[in-house]
């Protein structure tokens, strides 16, 4: 039977498109689901202030009633003016095996984007990089993180064959957390705080945070700014992502770097106790019981693995031993919780800064992701 995609115009096709992820990799032991209302808001142009500068489409391709793949058209104005190009996104893509499905679906999304005018198209990427970044190409038999989406190996050979390349790779990699912090980051913690008047801030309850969490999306404005595919949150995004992240977070496990004499955030590590197996048992959803898995993994004392989610400098302190600071602080908090070793989000394999600071640590380059590009002839 003929593969036909389907444009989503409804919430129930919506629902529909998100859970399609969760039926296609049902049993895979590597695959971590998201949840299934976070992402119908992330994906709702009435919610999701993204939507301000940008726009969106959502196919399904089906064969005859069966659902059997899903892609999202992304065009972000605000990026596209910061990068100086004309490029749309796909996104939130999943296809069985079957190079019908992949090319109608990837041939629905460039006839959108040349509608638009535009001349070239990008991705796995979302609305920010607070979505789910690349494709995975390397790494097939480690589990997911919360912060990544894991895809079959069979994708990227679809992707080559549909006319992508290669545009920008990330690395994730697995760090041993040492018993004590290495002498050299001591030393060089001691020093920075004297040096450039820093200190170390931590947080008992979420009110005092609440004074420090816009600072915080701010700095993560700074430091991210000039990486690839960045578009810069605004301020009615940043009250989004508050609402949404901060009640969540294990605040023990918060660093931040404070400058003494105004008190700005020079320094940030959010992390958190690894969600994946507790994400995978509770299916997409929190009700019946998926809350209580991750109840378990955030606080539970059987949760050997620490996600590093977000470690952000200030331009204007990186390269000068901030870093080392953070796991000042760090290294001993989660010796004191059991944690054995940490996940690294995903890192540009270019950003040789960012990767330089586990040379003093053990480590594992673990898995690699992509973003792919195909310039669109009729641009």
């Amino acid at each position: 039977m003929a593969i036909h995609v389907k444009e989503i115009r409804d919430k129930e096709d919506l629902r529909a498109f998100v859970k399609f992820n969760i039926d296609l990799y049902e049993g895979n032991p590597y695959h971590v689901p998201g949840l299934i209302d976070d992402e119908m808001m992330t994906l709702d142009k009435l919610r999701n202030p993204a939507f301000d500068f940008c726009e969106s489409i959502y196919f399904l391709a089906y064969d005859g009633c069966k659902i059997v793949g899903r892609i999202a058209g992304i065009i972000n104005h605000r990026a596209n003016e910061t990068w100086k190009q004309r490029y749309a996104r796909f996104g939130f893509v999943d296809f069985v095996d079957d190079e019908a499905v992949s090319k109608a679906l990837f041939e629905a999304v460039e006839t959108w984007a040349i509608s638009k005018g535009m001349n070239g198209i990008q991705g796995p990427l979302g609305f920010t990089d607070l979505d789910h970044e690349g494709l995975l190409v390397w790494g097939f038999d480690r589990v997911g993180t919360m912060a990544t989406a894991y895809s079959f190996p069979y994708y990227m050979e679809h992707l080559a064959k549909l006319g992508y390349a290669k545009d920008q790779d990330w690395q994730e990699f697995c760090i041993t957390i040492p018993k004590k912090i290495p002498e050299k980051h001591q030393r060089i913690s001691e020093l920075v705080m004297k040096k450039y008047g820093l200190t170390i801030k931590k947080f008992k309850n979420s009110r005092q945070i609440w004074p420090y969490a816009k600072k915080i999306f701010k700095l993560w404005n700074e430091a991210y700014k000039p990486l690839y595919g960045y578009s810069e949150l605004s301020d009615k995004q940043i009250d989004y992502y508050i609402k949404m992240y901060i009640p969540m977070l294990r605040l023990d496990l918060i660093t931040l770097v404070i400058r003494e004499t105004d008190d700005a955030v020079v320094g940030l590590a959010i992390t958190l106790p690894s969600l994946s197996v507790a994400l995978q048992k509770a299916k997409g959803s929190l009700l019946p019981f998926g809350w209580v898995h991750l109840l378990k993994a955030m606080y539970g004392k059987d949760n050997k693995t620490v996600d590093l989610y977000i470690i952000g400098i200030a331009p204007e302190y990186q390269s000068r031993g901030v870093n080392a600071l953070l796991f000042y602080d760090l290294i001993p908090m989660f010796n004191k919780y059991g944690f054995e070793r940490a996940e690294s989000n995903p890192e540009l394999e270019l950003n040789k800064k960012v990767q330089s600071q586990w040379e003093y640590f053990e480590s594992e380059h673990i898995k690699t992701r992509r973003a792919f590009l195909k310039l669109l002839k009729n641009g």
